[in-house]
């Protein structure tokens, strides 16, 4: 086990350990794979040469886990694990898992709800004297006040609730050396963040910043105000490029919450020393008797090569934690890795990925943000493709190469998020030919979301009309090599901005092409995304405008229901939907028909669609408070944005 970072007192001992420097919990099981944050951070700190204990899903009903490895000598540092608790543990319906992959043998149960708020008053319990510092996804999106689904209103910065010294989001190697150095040299709680990019903390007045900085409205504001609320939100994501972004001030009563600017992303060779430290890329073995930790069978013969994603979907929030600039380790990195990985006993000759946040970036989007920084109000790939955008993957094809070619080495897999619409601005068919060819096996799954323009607007999506470009290009270099290879589209219903009537429309989509998804997911409205911000406030960030959203239970059966409308179960909910949005006509025997009806009953009567409209046709009033027809819903306001495709 001396291989390992020390789990008890025992191995601590073991390794001549009197004290630790860091006692790092966690709400996973321990994996030392570079895949989890807990293993990045606790080999980056082993790596600036301090001692760092591994706490994993302690128990949560008493402080006696935290003493049992003795005082650490300068900071307890806490995460909730690789996902956030609450998503851990809850279905976008509210309804409770039932397991938990990343506890062993899959139990559920061995972390708290809210598990960094938890962990962190046991830890000032056990310690009252040490600091405590948050990392990981779940105080990441929490730094400032922000809505929580699951309570249902406006929850403080996790600082503010916690009473924790101060808050690492993003990707944190950078900030926690910084920190680690700010208190070996004697600084204290807050103090020790001041001066560190990536870092949040409270403080008593806003005097003396290192950083410039804006002020977004307080917490005070948002509690009462709906569109203080969407504002906020737009500032904080405005402010998260290293480059551009300055200090953001959120007053929460007497005190202040400071973000400071976002951490500098990594070098290449940073990167690299970071990836080539001893990980064991397992769990801990005190986890077999109990079958194992589920998470790793992911993960294990799997390699990350790239952070950042200019994509930058609303509902996503790799935006507002990773970031949208692109960093990618060398060929020779990754190489290393999967060297190491073909000579692991269990390796059957299969790199089951070789991705990141977006598989298909390598580089930046443009050459221009090293310098000036990623654009504020416009996006790289949305509502179009950038003029500026570089949409090369001759490097990340040239990688794929030299991976097939190692030893050991039978087929290598890109199975993370790719990047369908930058693909498509890749005129060059090399590594779309190759992808097919080499790197999937049966099936690509890509996320187009949904076919409906007025959702994908609102979703920060581009035009359904390139994932038909996509599809059809996919099925002639498929045709080409004499393949029969399928694609698999993940969808999502109940987005905001996504009504009836565009769920019918992307159903009788599905009816055309002749496919019905076997899960369809749910927008979850999970912290720090802005299309969790357009749910709450029922408004726009973007444009401040007004978002029809479906928040009852069943309007979002019948817009899941409609996806799925073959399945017997789901048809007394499609014939509701049908007849609610006016669409009868999609009820009985015909090809396009939705619904048939039972043996002896008669389809009802419906009047026939109206004819569709000329193209010249003054534009309908909109009334953003239904979801039924689309001449009810808002629109997409953005010049350019392709015309929906929906039927009058």
């Amino acid at each position: 086990m001396s291989d390992f970072l020390p789990i008890s007192h025992e191995e601590m001992t073991e390794k001549g350990w009197f004290y630790c420097d860091f006692l790092l919990v966690t709400g996973d099981a321990y994996v030392d794979h570079p895949s989890f944050g807990t293993a990045i951070i606790s080999r980056v700190l082993e790596d600036a040469g301090y001692k760092v204990a591994i706490l994993s899903q302690p128990d949560f009903r008493d402080e006696h886990d935290f003493t049992a490895m003795g005082r650490p000598r300068y900071a307890v540092l806490i995460n909730g694990g690789n996902i956030d608790s609450m998503v851990a543990h809850y279905t976008a319906a509210k309804k409770r898992r039932s397991d938990d992959a990343y506890t062993p043998g899959g139990k559920a149960g061995k972390r708290p709800d809210r598990a960094v708020t938890v962990y962190s008053m046991l830890a000032r319990r056990a310690f009252p004297d040490v600091p405590i510092y948050l990392g990981g996804i779940e105080a990441s999106l929490r730094r400032f006040a922000h809505y929580d689904y699951w309570a249902d209103r406006i929850m403080p910065s996790i600082l503010d609730s916690t009473g924790a010294d101060g808050l690492m989001y993003g990707m944190s190697e950078r900030s926690v050396k910084e920190l680690a150095s700010n208190l070996k040299h004697g600084k204290k709680g807050a103090d020790a963040c001041k001066n560190i990019r990536g870092m949040a903390y409270l403080a008593h007045d806003a005097q003396e910043l290192p950083f410039p900085a804006v002020e977004c409205p307080a917490l005070d504001d948002v509690l009462s105000s709906k569109a203080d609320y969407a504002r906020s939100v737009k500032m904080q994501y405005d402010e998260q490029d290293f480059v551009t972004g300055k200090a953001i001030l959120q007053r929460h009563g007497k005190r202040v919450l400071v973000q400071n600017p976002p951490a500098k992303p990594l070098t290449t060779e940073e990167m690299d020393r970071v990836y080539a430290l001893p990980y064991q890329r397992t769990y801990h073995p005190s986890y077999e008797a109990e079958g194992g930790v589920p998470a790793i069978q992911e993960v294990q013969f799997s390699i990350i090569h790239n952070r950042g994603c200019f994509g930058a979907c609303n509902f996503c929030a790799l935006a507002f934690h990773q970031g949208r600039y692109i960093s990618a380790r060398s060929h020779d990195s990754v190489i290393e890795e999967a060297k190491q990985i073909a000579a692991m006993p269990e390796f059957k000759g299969y790199i089951h990925d070789v991705g990141g946040p977006t598989a298909n970036f390598r580089f930046p989007s443009c050459k221009k943000q090293d310098k000036h920084g990623l654009c504020r109000d416009k996006r790289c790939l949305f509502p179009n493709a950038c003029s500026n955008l570089e949409a090369d993957h001759s490097d990340y094809l040239a990688l794929l190469r030299e991976l097939r070619q190692i030893e050991g080495v039978k087929k290598v897999f890109v199975r993370s998020g790719l990047r369908y619409d930058y693909m498509m601005a890749d005129h060059n068919d090399a590594f779309f030919r190759e992808l097919v060819e080499h790197h999937i096996s049966g099936q690509l799954k890509v996320a187009p979301e949904h076919m409906s323009d007025n959702a994908l607007y609102y979703m920060g999506k581009p035009s359904f009309s390139v994932y038909e470009q996509f599809r059809e290009r996919y099925a002639r270099i498929n045709q080409k090599l004499g393949r029969k290879q399928y694609l698999v589209p993940y969808l999502m219903s109940s987005h905001p901005g996504a009504g009836l009537d565009d769920a019918i429309l992307l159903a009788e989509y599905l009816n055309k092409v002749g496919y019905m998804p076997e899960q369809v997911q749910d927008f979850y409205p999970t912290p720090g995304t802005l299309s969790t911000a357009m749910y709450y406030s029922e408004i726009d960030p973007r444009t401040m405008k007004p978002v029809f959203v479906a928040k009852t239970a069943e309007e979002k059966a019948m817009q899941r229901a409609l996806l799925q409308w073959r399945r017997p179960d789901k048809r007394p909910i499609v014939l509701a939907a049908l007849k609610k949005a006016g669409r009868e006509d999609l009820i009985g025997f015909g090809k396009e028909c939705l619904v048939r009806p039972n043996r002896g009953e008669k389809p009802p009567v419906a009047a026939k669609k109206p004819e569709k409209p000329a193209k010249k046709a003054a534009a309908p009033t909109r009334t953003p408070a239904s979801g039924g027809s689309a001449a009810r819903k808002p629109a997409p306001s953005k010049k350019g944005w392709a015309k929906s495709k929906r039927k009058k």
